[in-house]
């Protein structure tokens, strides 16, 4: 069961040095082997092959397009698709762009290019910074993400400093993306696509959840929807 995990892997980014932990305690306690490749941004054009494609905080990632074109490629593909924090970012301007139709930007993206900041960001620095943060996300009960947590309100880890423009969510919503879990003030935190195999995105980041030993309910999720379509 080969899974792509896209992003320019780093000692410095605490998510990615979780997922070593994250895959061996699949195995023993799911048991889901998975098979693991790291998949920089820049390399990520073709990855049609895999059983599941992870796109993995980090951001800014070396190339938006790789990024972007990833969450494509599991959209379009039926692939099971996860993205988290910047993964989660990007899923959206994917179909934002894709599906939607809009000519939108990330504003981190812009900036760490230099570019001055254009007008349509659909994704802009939030009012305060969930960097290094917990807090509270309501999940809309019927979904897919309450199912996998078995609850309606779920307490999560943050490394973020961006999020949805609330000025686009409606329109992403019209095209069919679900959104299905907000924070107190009703702010984006989980978007997931209907009628997909498994495509989900979620601002928290379920890799630092406790201490690596036991994968987080959304990444046990994910792997067994790698694992049925690896079984098809």
């Amino acid at each position: 069961m080969k899974i792509a995990l896209v992003a320019d892997r780093s000692p410095g980014v605490r998510a990615h040095t979780r997922v070593p932990s994250l895959i061996e305690a699949l195995r023993e306690r799911d048991g889901i082997a998975l098979d693991p490749y790291w998949i920089p941004t820049t390399d990520a054009g073709d990855l049609e092959g895999f059983d599941g494609i992870w796109v993995l905080p980090g951001s800014p990632y070396r190339s938006e397009a790789g990024a972007v074109g990833a969450a494509r490629t599991a959209r379009e593909h039926g692939i099971p698709f996860l993205g988290t924090c910047g993964g989660f970012q990007h899923m959206l301007l994917e179909y934002a762009r894709g599906v939607c139709g809009l000519d939108v930007a990330h504003a981190e993206n812009t900036q760490a290019g230099g570019d001055p900041e254009p007008a349509d960001l659909l994704l802009a620095p939030l009012a305060c910074s969930l960097a290094g943060h917990e807090g509270t996300a309501l999940l809309t009960p019927g979904s897919l993400i309450a199912g996998i947590m078995g609850a309606t309100v779920t307490v999560e880890s943050y490394n973020c400093s961006y999020g949805l423009n609330e000025a686009y969510k409606q329109t992403l919503a019209d095209h069919g993306l679900v959104f299905t879990g907000h924070s107190d003030d009703g702010t984006v935190r989980v978007a997931e696509l209907p009628g997909h195999p498994f495509f989900l995105g979620t601002l928290f980041q379920p890799e630092l959840a406790g201490d690596g030993s036991r994968p987080h309910p959304v990444i046990s999720a994910f792997a067994a929807a790698v694992s049925r379509r690896a079984a098809t």
